[in-house]
Protein backbone atom coordinates (compact mmCIF):
# COMPACT_ATOMS: atom_id res chain seq x y z
CA UNK A 1 0.00 0.00 0.00
CA UNK A 2 1.65 3.26 -1.09
CA UNK A 3 1.61 6.13 1.73
CA UNK A 4 3.28 9.33 1.82
CA UNK A 5 4.24 11.88 4.80
CA UNK A 6 1.07 13.27 6.86
CA UNK A 7 2.31 17.05 6.65
CA UNK A 8 1.85 16.86 2.70
CA UNK A 9 -1.69 18.30 2.72
CA UNK A 10 -0.51 21.12 5.15
CA UNK A 11 2.30 22.06 2.31
CA UNK A 12 0.63 21.73 -0.83
CA UNK A 13 1.23 24.57 -3.23
CA UNK A 14 -1.44 25.24 -5.64
CA UNK A 15 0.18 24.49 -9.35
CA UNK A 16 -1.86 27.12 -11.18
CA UNK A 17 0.09 29.89 -8.87
CA UNK A 18 2.86 28.71 -7.94
CA UNK A 19 4.85 30.75 -5.43
CA UNK A 20 6.96 33.47 -6.72
CA UNK A 21 8.91 33.05 -3.28
CA UNK A 22 9.57 29.34 -2.81
CA UNK A 23 7.73 27.80 0.62
CA UNK A 24 10.71 26.26 2.97
CA UNK A 25 10.92 23.42 5.07
CA UNK A 26 13.59 22.42 7.12
CA UNK A 27 15.08 18.76 7.38
CA UNK A 28 16.56 17.36 10.54
CA UNK A 29 20.00 17.71 11.73
CA UNK A 30 22.56 16.12 10.06
CA UNK A 31 20.36 13.87 7.77
CA UNK A 32 17.78 12.65 11.16
CA UNK A 33 14.97 13.66 9.77
CA UNK A 34 11.36 10.99 10.35
CA UNK A 35 12.48 9.02 7.67
CA UNK A 36 11.86 8.90 3.98
CA UNK A 37 8.76 10.16 3.06
CA UNK A 38 8.15 12.49 5.55
CA UNK A 39 8.80 16.36 5.44
CA UNK A 40 9.27 17.48 8.57
CA UNK A 41 11.77 17.19 11.39
CA UNK A 42 11.96 16.09 14.38
CA UNK A 43 13.08 17.94 17.68
CA UNK A 44 16.54 19.72 16.75
CA UNK A 45 15.33 19.55 13.14
CA UNK A 46 12.82 22.70 14.05
CA UNK A 47 16.04 24.60 15.13
CA UNK A 48 16.45 23.99 18.77
CA UNK A 49 20.14 23.24 19.97
CA UNK A 50 21.76 24.91 17.21
CA UNK A 51 22.84 28.37 15.38
CA UNK A 52 22.13 29.07 11.99
CA UNK A 53 25.58 27.62 10.60
CA UNK A 54 26.69 26.01 13.78
CA UNK A 55 27.27 22.74 15.35
CA UNK A 56 29.01 20.06 14.81
CA UNK A 57 32.73 20.63 13.18
CA UNK A 58 31.82 24.25 13.31
CA UNK A 59 30.07 27.05 10.91
CA UNK A 60 29.40 25.61 7.67
CA UNK A 61 30.61 27.14 4.81
CA UNK A 62 29.05 28.47 1.16
CA UNK A 63 30.46 26.57 -1.43
CA UNK A 64 30.77 26.73 -5.14
CA UNK A 65 28.24 24.23 -7.06
CA UNK A 66 27.55 24.37 -11.31
CA UNK A 67 25.23 22.45 -13.20
CA UNK A 68 22.02 22.38 -15.75
CA UNK A 69 19.70 20.09 -16.06
CA UNK A 70 20.21 19.37 -20.54
CA UNK A 71 18.05 16.33 -20.82
CA UNK A 72 14.61 14.78 -20.04
CA UNK A 73 14.62 13.99 -16.48
CA UNK A 74 14.14 9.89 -14.96
CA UNK A 75 10.64 9.00 -14.63
CA UNK A 76 9.14 11.60 -16.55
CA UNK A 77 8.82 13.15 -20.37
CA UNK A 78 7.45 12.39 -23.82
CA UNK A 79 6.87 8.25 -23.98
CA UNK A 80 7.40 6.48 -27.20
CA UNK A 81 6.39 2.80 -27.87
CA UNK A 82 8.83 -0.42 -27.52
CA UNK A 83 7.94 -1.47 -30.51
CA UNK A 84 8.53 1.91 -32.29
CA UNK A 85 10.87 4.33 -34.27
CA UNK A 86 13.96 2.19 -32.42
CA UNK A 87 16.37 3.35 -35.65
CA UNK A 88 15.72 6.91 -34.36
CA UNK A 89 18.40 8.50 -32.24
CA UNK A 90 15.22 10.23 -30.11
CA UNK A 91 14.89 6.80 -29.37
CA UNK A 92 18.26 5.35 -28.96
CA UNK A 93 20.68 8.34 -27.81
CA UNK A 94 20.54 9.65 -24.26
CA UNK A 95 18.64 12.72 -23.13
CA UNK A 96 15.22 13.12 -25.64
CA UNK A 97 12.99 10.17 -24.09
CA UNK A 98 12.90 8.25 -20.54
CA UNK A 99 10.03 6.05 -21.02
CA UNK A 100 8.30 3.66 -23.37
CA UNK A 101 5.18 1.64 -23.34
CA UNK A 102 3.36 -1.22 -24.43
CA UNK A 103 -0.22 -2.96 -24.37
CA UNK A 104 0.15 -6.57 -22.67
CA UNK A 105 -2.60 -8.97 -21.91
CA UNK A 106 -2.67 -11.50 -19.22
CA UNK A 107 -3.71 -13.92 -21.25
CA UNK A 108 0.08 -13.59 -23.31
CA UNK A 109 1.64 -14.71 -19.53
CA UNK A 110 -0.77 -17.04 -17.84
CA UNK A 111 -0.73 -20.09 -19.67
CA UNK A 112 -2.01 -22.19 -18.03
CA UNK A 113 -3.99 -22.32 -14.08
CA UNK A 114 -1.83 -21.52 -12.17
CA UNK A 115 1.03 -21.21 -14.37
CA UNK A 116 2.31 -18.09 -15.70
CA UNK A 117 5.69 -17.31 -18.16
CA UNK A 118 6.79 -14.20 -17.47
CA UNK A 119 9.91 -14.67 -20.23
CA UNK A 120 8.07 -12.12 -23.62
CA UNK A 121 7.48 -9.92 -20.49
CA UNK A 122 11.04 -9.86 -18.84
CA UNK A 123 12.54 -9.83 -22.25
CA UNK A 124 10.57 -6.21 -23.08
CA UNK A 125 11.68 -4.35 -20.03
CA UNK A 126 15.79 -5.79 -20.34
CA UNK A 127 15.19 -4.53 -24.34
CA UNK A 128 13.72 -0.98 -22.49
CA UNK A 129 16.29 -0.83 -19.89
CA UNK A 130 19.22 -1.62 -22.33
CA UNK A 131 18.23 1.99 -23.96
CA UNK A 132 18.50 3.54 -20.56
CA UNK A 133 14.68 4.05 -20.39
CA UNK A 134 11.57 2.07 -17.96
CA UNK A 135 8.63 0.74 -19.20
CA UNK A 136 4.99 2.07 -18.89
CA UNK A 137 2.52 -0.91 -18.72
CA UNK A 138 -0.71 -1.29 -19.79
CA UNK A 139 -2.83 -4.70 -19.02
CA UNK A 140 -6.31 -4.64 -21.11
CA UNK A 141 -8.68 -7.23 -22.02
CA UNK A 142 -10.62 -5.60 -24.73
CA UNK A 143 -9.21 -4.48 -28.09
CA UNK A 144 -11.14 -3.74 -31.58
CA UNK A 145 -10.67 -7.01 -34.31
CA UNK A 146 -8.78 -8.59 -31.43
CA UNK A 147 -9.27 -11.26 -29.70
CA UNK A 148 -9.76 -11.09 -25.82
CA UNK A 149 -7.04 -10.74 -23.26
CA UNK A 150 -8.23 -14.09 -20.94
CA UNK A 151 -6.32 -17.22 -20.66
CA UNK A 152 -7.39 -19.56 -23.27
CA UNK A 153 -7.64 -21.68 -20.34
CA UNK A 154 -10.75 -19.71 -18.88
CA UNK A 155 -12.10 -19.42 -22.86
CA UNK A 156 -12.04 -23.26 -22.32
CA UNK A 157 -14.32 -23.52 -19.72
CA UNK A 158 -18.09 -24.71 -20.59
CA UNK A 159 -19.55 -21.91 -17.87
CA UNK A 160 -17.16 -19.27 -19.57
CA UNK A 161 -19.19 -17.70 -22.87
CA UNK A 162 -17.86 -14.56 -23.85
CA UNK A 163 -19.45 -12.20 -26.89
CA UNK A 164 -18.34 -11.51 -30.05
CA UNK A 165 -19.80 -7.99 -31.43
CA UNK A 166 -18.75 -5.10 -33.69
CA UNK A 167 -16.59 -2.37 -32.36
CA UNK A 168 -14.95 0.29 -34.22
CA UNK A 169 -15.89 -1.63 -37.46
CA UNK A 170 -14.18 -4.78 -36.34
CA UNK A 171 -14.94 -8.21 -35.02
CA UNK A 172 -14.06 -7.94 -31.54
CA UNK A 173 -14.30 -10.51 -28.66
CA UNK A 174 -15.52 -9.36 -25.02
CA UNK A 175 -14.77 -10.74 -21.77
CA UNK A 176 -17.95 -12.67 -20.19
CA UNK A 177 -17.46 -10.64 -16.58
CA UNK A 178 -20.20 -12.52 -15.29
CA UNK A 179 -17.24 -15.15 -14.60
CA UNK A 180 -16.45 -16.10 -10.99
CA UNK A 181 -13.67 -18.01 -12.46
CA UNK A 182 -12.42 -14.46 -14.58
CA UNK A 183 -12.70 -12.20 -11.94
CA UNK A 184 -10.84 -14.49 -9.28
CA UNK A 185 -8.16 -14.88 -11.83
CA UNK A 186 -7.67 -11.19 -12.29
CA UNK A 187 -7.06 -10.93 -8.78
CA UNK A 188 -4.38 -14.02 -8.78
CA UNK A 189 -3.09 -12.74 -11.56
CA UNK A 190 -1.80 -9.35 -9.98
CA UNK A 191 -1.00 -11.07 -6.29
CA UNK A 192 1.48 -12.84 -8.97
CA UNK A 193 2.22 -9.66 -11.11
CA UNK A 194 3.25 -7.53 -7.49
CA UNK A 195 5.54 -10.03 -5.60
CA UNK A 196 7.67 -10.31 -9.12
CA UNK A 197 7.67 -6.45 -10.54
CA UNK A 198 6.78 -4.40 -7.26
CA UNK A 199 10.32 -3.03 -7.08
CA UNK A 200 11.47 -3.73 -10.12
CA UNK A 201 13.40 -0.25 -11.26
CA UNK A 202 12.41 -1.57 -15.10
CA UNK A 203 9.10 -0.81 -14.58
CA UNK A 204 8.14 3.44 -13.69
CA UNK A 205 4.13 2.70 -13.79
CA UNK A 206 1.65 0.71 -14.17
CA UNK A 207 -1.54 1.18 -16.35
CA UNK A 208 -4.97 -1.06 -15.78
CA UNK A 209 -8.47 -0.97 -16.31
CA UNK A 210 -11.41 -2.69 -18.50
CA UNK A 211 -12.95 -1.44 -21.66
CA UNK A 212 -12.03 -0.84 -25.25
CA UNK A 213 -8.29 -0.43 -24.36
CA UNK A 214 -8.35 -0.20 -20.97
CA UNK A 215 -9.66 3.27 -21.03
CA UNK A 216 -12.76 1.94 -18.65
CA UNK A 217 -15.44 2.74 -21.50
CA UNK A 218 -16.99 0.96 -24.65
CA UNK A 219 -18.63 3.48 -26.84
CA UNK A 220 -19.20 1.50 -29.67
CA UNK A 221 -20.07 -2.45 -29.44
CA UNK A 222 -21.57 -4.26 -27.04
CA UNK A 223 -21.53 -2.78 -23.19
CA UNK A 224 -23.51 -3.99 -20.21
CA UNK A 225 -21.93 -3.95 -17.00
CA UNK A 226 -21.69 -7.07 -15.36
CA UNK A 227 -21.42 -8.51 -18.32
CA UNK A 228 -19.00 -7.34 -21.62
CA UNK A 229 -17.54 -5.10 -18.63
CA UNK A 230 -17.06 -5.68 -15.07
CA UNK A 231 -19.45 -4.96 -12.01
CA UNK A 232 -18.98 -2.09 -10.04
CA UNK A 233 -18.60 -4.97 -7.22
CA UNK A 234 -15.70 -6.43 -9.03
CA UNK A 235 -13.70 -3.13 -9.95
CA UNK A 236 -14.05 -2.15 -6.21
CA UNK A 237 -12.69 -5.37 -5.56
CA UNK A 238 -10.12 -5.16 -7.71
CA UNK A 239 -8.74 -1.99 -6.93
CA UNK A 240 -8.59 -2.81 -3.39
CA UNK A 241 -6.76 -5.87 -4.35
CA UNK A 242 -3.78 -3.51 -6.39
CA UNK A 243 -3.55 -1.54 -3.24
CA UNK A 244 -3.24 -4.26 -0.90
CA UNK A 245 -0.80 -5.92 -3.27
CA UNK A 246 1.38 -3.14 -4.46
CA UNK A 247 3.57 -1.17 -1.85
CA UNK A 248 6.12 0.63 -4.37
CA UNK A 249 4.74 0.70 -8.14
CA UNK A 250 2.23 3.19 -9.09
CA UNK A 251 -0.62 1.75 -10.54
CA UNK A 252 -2.98 4.27 -12.91
CA UNK A 253 -6.04 4.41 -14.40
CA UNK A 254 -8.46 6.07 -16.69
CA UNK A 255 -9.93 9.37 -16.06
CA UNK A 256 -12.81 7.92 -17.92
CA UNK A 257 -13.35 5.36 -14.82
CA UNK A 258 -14.99 8.76 -13.05
CA UNK A 259 -18.10 8.20 -15.45
CA UNK A 260 -20.72 6.61 -13.05
CA UNK A 261 -21.80 4.86 -16.09
CA UNK A 262 -18.68 2.35 -15.81
CA UNK A 263 -16.78 3.74 -12.50
CA UNK A 264 -17.41 2.67 -9.37
CA UNK A 265 -16.90 5.78 -7.32
CA UNK A 266 -20.21 6.90 -7.14
CA UNK A 267 -21.57 3.92 -5.70
CA UNK A 268 -18.21 3.39 -3.73
CA UNK A 269 -16.56 7.06 -2.64
CA UNK A 270 -14.70 5.81 -0.29
CA UNK A 271 -12.51 3.92 -3.19
CA UNK A 272 -11.10 8.04 -3.65
CA UNK A 273 -9.14 7.03 -0.66
CA UNK A 274 -6.57 4.86 -2.90
CA UNK A 275 -3.39 6.32 -3.81
CA UNK A 276 -3.81 5.47 -7.61
CA UNK A 277 -2.97 7.56 -10.37
CA UNK A 278 -4.68 8.74 -13.35
CA UNK A 279 -4.03 8.97 -17.27
CA UNK A 280 -6.48 10.96 -19.67
CA UNK A 281 -6.17 9.22 -23.30
CA UNK A 282 -7.69 12.44 -25.34
CA UNK A 283 -5.47 15.09 -23.90
CA UNK A 284 -6.00 18.37 -25.35
CA UNK A 285 -9.00 17.15 -27.84
CA UNK A 286 -11.03 20.07 -28.25
CA UNK A 287 -13.10 19.51 -25.92
CA UNK A 288 -11.19 18.91 -23.27
CA UNK A 289 -12.42 21.95 -20.95
CA UNK A 290 -15.67 20.27 -20.79
CA UNK A 291 -15.73 15.91 -20.21
CA UNK A 292 -12.32 15.39 -19.89
CA UNK A 293 -11.75 18.18 -16.87
CA UNK A 294 -14.67 16.94 -15.58
CA UNK A 295 -13.55 13.36 -14.71
CA UNK A 296 -10.03 14.65 -13.94
CA UNK A 297 -12.00 16.83 -11.07
CA UNK A 298 -14.45 14.22 -10.41
CA UNK A 299 -11.30 12.21 -9.18
CA UNK A 300 -10.02 14.61 -7.25
CA UNK A 301 -6.39 15.39 -10.07
CA UNK A 302 -5.62 18.67 -7.38
CA UNK A 303 -4.77 16.50 -4.30
CA UNK A 304 -4.02 12.97 -6.12
CA UNK A 305 -0.61 14.35 -7.34
CA UNK A 306 0.55 13.53 -3.72
CA UNK A 307 -0.05 10.37 -3.82
CA UNK A 308 0.63 9.17 -7.70
CA UNK A 309 1.64 10.64 -11.00
CA UNK A 310 -0.52 11.88 -13.59
CA UNK A 311 -0.40 11.13 -17.35
CA UNK A 312 -1.94 10.59 -20.54
CA UNK A 313 -1.49 10.27 -24.35
CA UNK A 314 -1.65 13.01 -26.54
CA UNK A 315 -5.47 12.65 -28.50
CA UNK A 316 -5.82 10.28 -31.73
CA UNK A 317 -9.83 11.89 -31.88
CA UNK A 318 -8.39 13.55 -35.57
CA UNK A 319 -5.43 13.69 -37.68
CA UNK A 320 -5.58 17.56 -37.06
CA UNK A 321 -4.83 16.94 -32.71
CA UNK A 322 -1.72 14.55 -33.42
CA UNK A 323 -0.38 16.96 -35.95
CA UNK A 324 -0.57 19.65 -33.70
CA UNK A 325 -0.98 18.95 -30.13
CA UNK A 326 2.58 20.09 -29.53
CA UNK A 327 2.42 22.60 -31.67
CA UNK A 328 4.97 25.80 -29.48
CA UNK A 329 1.78 28.06 -30.55
CA UNK A 330 -0.99 25.34 -28.78
CA UNK A 331 -3.65 24.45 -30.45
CA UNK A 332 -7.62 25.06 -29.30
CA UNK A 333 -6.68 27.66 -27.35
CA UNK A 334 -3.98 26.11 -25.32
CA UNK A 335 -0.59 24.94 -25.12
CA UNK A 336 0.57 21.48 -24.33
CA UNK A 337 2.86 23.08 -21.09
CA UNK A 338 -0.26 25.11 -20.04
CA UNK A 339 -2.42 22.38 -19.96
CA UNK A 340 0.22 19.55 -18.64
CA UNK A 341 0.85 21.96 -15.48
CA UNK A 342 -2.71 22.63 -15.00
CA UNK A 343 -3.24 18.81 -14.64
CA UNK A 344 0.82 18.33 -12.91
CA UNK A 345 1.42 15.97 -15.24
CA UNK A 346 4.67 13.90 -15.33
CA UNK A 347 4.56 11.70 -18.61
CA UNK A 348 2.58 11.94 -21.43
CA UNK A 349 2.17 9.01 -24.34
CA UNK A 350 3.10 10.53 -27.94
CA UNK A 351 4.46 8.18 -30.08
CA UNK A 352 3.31 9.81 -33.81
CA UNK A 353 4.85 12.98 -32.60
CA UNK A 354 8.41 12.05 -34.57
CA UNK A 355 6.17 12.35 -37.93
CA UNK A 356 4.88 16.07 -37.06
CA UNK A 357 7.82 17.71 -34.86
CA UNK A 358 11.13 17.64 -34.59
CA UNK A 359 13.59 15.75 -31.72
CA UNK A 360 14.74 19.07 -30.52
CA UNK A 361 10.69 19.86 -29.61
CA UNK A 362 9.71 16.62 -27.98
CA UNK A 363 12.47 17.01 -25.79
CA UNK A 364 11.61 20.28 -24.94
CA UNK A 365 7.82 18.93 -24.47
CA UNK A 366 9.02 16.50 -22.06
CA UNK A 367 11.49 18.44 -20.33
CA UNK A 368 8.17 21.20 -19.05
CA UNK A 369 6.59 17.95 -17.57
CA UNK A 370 7.35 16.19 -13.75
CA UNK A 371 9.81 17.77 -11.61
CA UNK A 372 12.97 19.65 -11.77
CA UNK A 373 15.29 20.12 -8.76
CA UNK A 374 17.50 23.19 -8.24
CA UNK A 375 20.24 23.67 -5.77
CA UNK A 376 19.91 27.17 -4.41
CA UNK A 377 22.64 26.46 -1.43
CA UNK A 378 25.34 23.81 -0.55
CA UNK A 379 27.20 24.78 2.89
CA UNK A 380 29.69 22.23 4.61
CA UNK A 381 32.31 22.74 7.46
CA UNK A 382 33.98 19.00 6.71
CA UNK A 383 31.66 17.21 8.91
CA UNK A 384 28.08 17.83 7.57
CA UNK A 385 26.64 19.51 5.02
CA UNK A 386 23.20 22.07 4.48
CA UNK A 387 21.60 21.98 0.92
CA UNK A 388 18.82 24.07 -0.12
CA UNK A 389 16.95 22.27 -3.15
CA UNK A 390 13.49 23.20 -4.84
CA UNK A 391 11.32 21.97 -7.13
CA UNK A 392 11.31 23.99 -9.96
CA UNK A 393 9.09 21.34 -12.06
CA UNK A 394 4.98 21.35 -12.13
CA UNK A 395 4.98 17.85 -10.21
CA UNK A 396 6.42 15.49 -7.40
CA UNK A 397 8.91 13.03 -8.39
CA UNK A 398 7.43 10.07 -8.25
CA UNK A 399 9.38 7.49 -6.21
CA UNK A 400 11.81 8.77 -3.20
CA UNK A 401 15.48 10.15 -3.74
CA UNK A 402 17.74 11.81 -2.21
CA UNK A 403 20.52 14.36 -1.66
CA UNK A 404 23.82 12.59 -1.37
CA UNK A 405 26.95 14.72 -0.17
CA UNK A 406 30.37 13.01 -0.62
CA UNK A 407 28.06 9.53 -1.17
CA UNK A 408 25.88 10.49 2.11
CA UNK A 409 22.24 10.48 1.66
CA UNK A 410 20.24 12.55 3.59
CA UNK A 411 17.22 10.86 5.49
CA UNK A 412 13.90 13.07 3.87
CA UNK A 413 13.13 12.19 0.40
CA UNK A 414 12.75 14.65 -2.17
CA UNK A 415 9.12 12.85 -3.04
CA UNK A 416 7.47 15.16 -0.52
CA UNK A 417 8.96 17.98 -2.33
CA UNK A 418 6.03 19.94 -4.25
CA UNK A 419 6.04 22.31 -7.36
CA UNK A 420 7.13 25.84 -5.78
CA UNK A 421 8.68 24.39 -2.22
CA UNK A 422 11.67 24.26 -1.59
CA UNK A 423 13.61 22.51 1.41
CA UNK A 424 16.96 22.15 3.52
CA UNK A 425 18.60 19.04 3.52
CA UNK A 426 21.10 18.29 6.23
CA UNK A 427 23.43 15.61 5.57
CA UNK A 428 26.24 13.47 7.75
CA UNK A 429 29.09 14.63 5.33
CA UNK A 430 30.00 17.21 3.62
CA UNK A 431 34.15 18.36 2.75
CA UNK A 432 35.69 21.29 1.63
CA UNK A 433 35.41 20.11 -1.90
CA UNK A 434 32.08 18.16 -1.99
CA UNK A 435 30.50 16.24 -4.45
CA UNK A 436 26.93 16.35 -4.74
CA UNK A 437 24.32 13.78 -6.66
CA UNK A 438 20.98 13.09 -6.12
CA UNK A 439 20.26 9.04 -5.37
CA UNK A 440 17.52 6.92 -6.50
CA UNK A 441 16.97 3.57 -5.94
CA UNK A 442 14.12 3.08 -8.93
CA UNK A 443 16.31 4.16 -11.31
CA UNK A 444 18.33 1.40 -14.47
CA UNK A 445 21.93 1.91 -14.65
CA UNK A 446 22.49 5.20 -16.98
CA UNK A 447 19.96 6.61 -15.98
CA UNK A 448 20.96 10.06 -13.97
CA UNK A 449 18.77 12.79 -12.25
CA UNK A 450 20.24 16.08 -12.99
CA UNK A 451 19.51 19.36 -10.54
CA UNK A 452 20.55 22.92 -11.90
CA UNK A 453 22.92 25.32 -9.95
CA UNK A 454 24.79 28.28 -10.54
CA UNK A 455 26.30 29.03 -6.54
CA UNK A 456 29.80 30.43 -6.80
Amino acid sequence: MLTRGAGLMAMMVALGTACAEPVFVVDGPDGEGEGEGEGEGEGEGEGEGEGEGEGEGGPLVDRPLQSTVTSVQPLTGIVLWEDSHNELALKTEPGFIQLEYAYVTPGSIAVAEGVYDWTAFDDFLDRIAARRHQAIVRFFDTYPGEESGVPGWIKARADYDETVGISEGLTTSFPDWRSPVLQQFMLDFFTVFAERYDDDPRLAYLQVGFGLWAEYHIYDGPNVVGEQFPSQAFQASFMRHLDAALDTLHWSISIDAGDDGYGPFQSTPALLQLPFGLFDDSFMIEGHDGYNASMWDELGHDTRMLTSPAGGELSYASDFDQAHALDVGGMYGRTFEALARQYALTYMLGNDQPDHHSDARIKAAGMAIGYRFRITALRTNGQRAEVDVENIGIAPIAYDAFIAVDGVRSSTSLRDLLPGQRHTMRVAAGSATPTLAIACDRLVPGQVIGFDADLR
